[in-house]
């Protein structure tokens, strides 16, 4: 299995239990979901439970926590084996790759769900 963890590191705190952290699990729940867009096409083998298996484990409010994964048993292995080739535009770090490149966008879309909320 293979997962990148959409925390944030929020402050319970920050939120309590209110409309601030209903926004952060929506916000997180949104940017994993981005992540998932983005990781898919980059995944090795474009057809297939590879791609098929790539799912989102959704934060709640009380556990601000989203997580893109893939619980494909070769999943883990497709993502770290950094010399072996694939079609053109995948990749290994299919996941890693994406959440790295994009994670302004990523804690911007979570940010903009708590904005709203906290008006």
């Amino acid at each position: 299995m293979i997962e990148v963890k959409v925390d944030m590191n929020f402050d319970r705190a920050m939120f309590g239990s209110g409309p601030g952290a209903a926004a952060a699990a929506n916000g997180l729940n949104i940017a994993a979901e981005r992540l998932k867009a983005l990781s898919v096409p980059l995944t090795p083998i474009d057809q297939g439970p590879l791609s098929a298996g790539t799912s989102v484990i959704p934060a709640t409010p009380g556990n601000l926590l989203a997580k893109v994964h893939n619980d494909t048993v070769y999943a883990a292995r497709q993502h770290e084996e950094l010399g072996w080739k694939h079609t053109s535009g995948r990749q290994a770090k299919y996941l890693e790759n994406p959440a790295e490149e994009n994670a302004q966008e990523l804690m911007e879309i979570v940010a903009a769900q708590i904005r709203r909320a906290m008006r």
